[in-house]
């Protein structure tokens, strides 16, 4: 009856798209946390060498 409960828990997969959609948000935050300053220092090259341009 225990078996049979807990084989019935593990095949139910209701709910796994949302579980996989919070680890990749989970790991994609971790990520920006890690490399913050990398990014930050990308971006404003970037937005200072538009800024630099003669796009305006």
């Amino acid at each position: 009856m225990l078996i049979r409960k807990c084989k019935a828990i593990f095949a139910d997969n209701r709910g796994m798209e949302l579980v996989q959609v919070g680890l990749l948000i989970a790991i994609a935050i971790a990520l920006a946390l890690i490399f913050k300053s990398q990014i930050t220092s990308f971006v404003n090259d970037v937005f200072g060498g538009l800024k630099a341009s003669s796009f305006s």
